[in-house]
């Protein structure tokens, strides 16, 4: 269950009482937000590895609503998502043709089509590897063994402003690419229309919530007042949200 824009921005501003939005406007709003939610979805990978290494450990609880490592897994399965790359025959690569922003790549499986049929984990080298593997006869890959590598680039017929990933498995495959992906987080909008007395009315049919879990409310209110304390030229507010704010992020890693 994600986390409701409106009960974030009506929050913070209760809690600062500035009820007429006098101080901060939709656009501040949504400007922070989306730099908060940023931030804490950045935070699931350090700490992960911080939580992975209490494993290998063996100082990490492991009952079945008390791990930490999959807690932190399963706040990331929103932005998990498996695309299909499409072909660029002039180039011969495959590339992320959806509207998707992808954060991190994870597992490639590559289809050889034929008799047999091959869908292959595909191994990521850097290109320095790559060009000194495919060299060789006795280290090339196969279809069952194949390598890939990655590029930014801008795929035959697109603009420079369209620069996507690129994929270029070895060896070439008349198949498809598939990639299992990690999406950048969706920027929260709060919405409004114009009410009759020149107030901002909150529409939640063009408004965007937060893509992250339900549990990351709190960390969202207290780190969106925290900016908000900037804005407002407020030191006694960053100061109070800065604090809360560790304070949540020891609770949770102890």
């Amino acid at each position: 269950m994600a986390v409701n824009v409106n009960t974030v921005y009506t929050t913070v501003l209760y809690i600062l009482n500035k009820e007429q939005r006098g101080y901060v406007t939709p656009s501040e709003f949504n400007s922070i937000a989306d730099l908060v939610q940023k931030e804490i979805f950045n935070s699931y990978f350090p700490d992960g590895n911080q939580v992975n290494r209490q494993n290998q450990n063996n100082t990490q609880n492991d009952t079945e609503f008390f791990n930490m490592y999959k807690d932190i897994a399963y706040k990331l399965y929103p932005f998990e998502e498996e695309i299909i790359f499409s072909y660029d025959s002039n180039n011969d690569v495959f590339y992320n043709a959806t509207s998707s922003e992808i954060y991190k790549i994870g597992e490639v499986i590559t289809t050889y089509d034929g008799q047999p049929q091959y869908s292959s984990i595909t191994q990521l080298a850097s290109k320095k590897d790559f060009d000194k593997i495919i060299r060789s006869k006795l280290t090339t890959p196969t279809k069952q063994y194949p390598l890939f590598i990655t590029t930014n680039a801008v795929p035959t017929g697109l603009t420079d402003s369209e620069l996507v990933l690129k994929v270029t498995p070895s060896p070439t495959t008349n198949g498809n690419v598939k990639v299992n992906c990690l999406l950048n987080p969706i920027s929260p909008q709060w919405n409004y229309a114009v009410g009759s007395l020149g107030q901002y009315v909150y529409n939640p049919v063009t408004s965007i919530n937060f893509q992250l879990d339900i549990s990351e409310q709190t960390n969202l209110i207290i780190n969106t007042l925290k900016y908000f304390g900037v804005v407002i030229n407020d030191p006694t507010i960053i100061e109070v949200a800065a604090q809360e704010a560790q304070a949540v992020e020891i609770n949770q890693k102890s």
